[in-house]
């Protein structure tokens, strides 16, 4: 083997030496290591976001139905939507329950 040789598979080993020690110093503080190799993060144009940005934007419309004027009037709160109790119907209830707890209370 030449010099040469030799010396190219010293660096060679040194610098995955070098990767295996950033590596597991990595590992121990939590973190990623510092290099990150030959891999390029892949950059999406601006034009590109804005196309999807607003087919996305389309497709959450379409899901909730939302078009125009598609609601005529403004929708009701729950309490706005339930008549209130009557008294008269609260009373018959609170008889039921007072009936049924006692039947309850009466097996056990």
């Amino acid at each position: 083997m030449s010099l040469e040789s030799i010396l190219n598979e010293l660096h060679h080993q040194r610098t995955q030496i070098d990767h295996a020690i950033a590596a597991l110093q990595g590992t121990s503080r939590g973190s990623r290591p510092a290099t990150h190799g030959d891999r390029k993060r892949r950059h999406m144009s601006a034009a590109a976001r804005a196309r999807i940005g607003a087919a996305k934007k389309a497709w959450w419309a379409k899901q909730k139905g939302k078009t125009p004027g598609a609601r005529s009037k403004p929708r009701l709160s729950r309490t706005a939507r339930h008549k209130p109790m009557s008294s008269a119907a609260r009373k018959k209830l609170s008889i039921l329950m007072k009936a049924r707890w006692a039947k309850r209370k009466k097996a056990a």
